[in-house]
């Protein structure tokens, strides 16, 4: 459980165009500077490569639009305080006040445009980043396979930052939450920060298991059948606990 007495408070005159009644905002701001953290503890990424965003629906946020926070380009995660909120309006237009977002905006944007996700990680994982490079598809694995919609694409490589990354991750991701960039890393979407990170690490362990389980000679991995994933996918629907009827 995340111990909220440790969060800092938040300026009370804040200078990014946020309405200060707008608490959501501070709130997901600090959940995503601590998962951004985690990200690096966990070995996900090292110093500031990688990043993390968070939608902010716009009734939530005081704004006419939704909201996208959003990891800065260049700073460590570990100097981010409640005062050094990165913001910016779908259409990519910072906040007054706002540091300047990371170089994969794009990424992030093109996923929000898109699709209804309430998050974006974005990391360099080692063993997810060298499956990238060896072949077009992670091979169904594991059944959480099923987790993030199927058999995980690769996307082909392009400059990190540029439009036709984007475009090439939003192919990959057609009927996924997740997929591999290749030469660089991983992407995955969820409906909370807590969703969206837990499927990118369930995509670098199951590239771990792939790799290791591929490295026998003479040996290759049994996988899942198609059928088998859709039954597994059906089971993840119900998944969890449920409120009382």
């Amino acid at each position: 459980m995340r111990d909220t007495s440790k969060t800092p408070e938040a300026p009370e005159t804040p200078e990014t165009g946020v309405r200060p009644e707008a608490g959501a905002v501070r709130d997901r701001w600090w959940r995503l500077v601590e998962t951004a953290r985690r990200s690096v503890s966990d070995g996900l990424v090292v110093g500031t490569s990688g990043n993390v965003s968070v939608r902010v629906p716009a009734a939530e946020s005081g704004r006419e639009t939704d909201l996208v926070l959003v990891t800065p380009t260049g700073v460590p995660y570990d100097r981010l305080g409640p005062d050094d909120l990165c913001a910016v309006d779908l259409a990519g237009e910072p906040l007054p006040g706002s540091l300047r977002p990371t170089s994969e905006l794009p990424m992030h944007l093109a996923i929000y445009r898109t699709t209804d996700a309430g998050a974006v990680v974005h990391t360099h994982a080692v063993h997810a980043t060298a499956v990238s490079t060896l072949v077009g598809e992670l091979p169904a694995i594991h059944y959480m396979t099923a987790a993030l919609g199927g058999p995980v694409r690769v996307a082909p490589y392009a400059t990190y930052g540029s439009e036709e990354l984007a475009a090439r991750m939003l192919t990959a991701l057609e009927d996924r939450s997740g997929c591999l960039l290749q030469n660089h890393g991983t992407v995955t979407y969820g409906a909370t920060l807590d969703q969206a990170y837990d499927r990118t690490a369930q995509l670098e362990w199951m590239c771990q298991v792939w790799l290791t389980a591929s490295a026998l000679p003479g040996r290759a991995p049994s996988l899942l059948p198609p059928e088998e994933l859709e039954r597994v996918a059906e089971r993840l629907r119900g998944y969890g606990q449920r409120p009382d009827a």
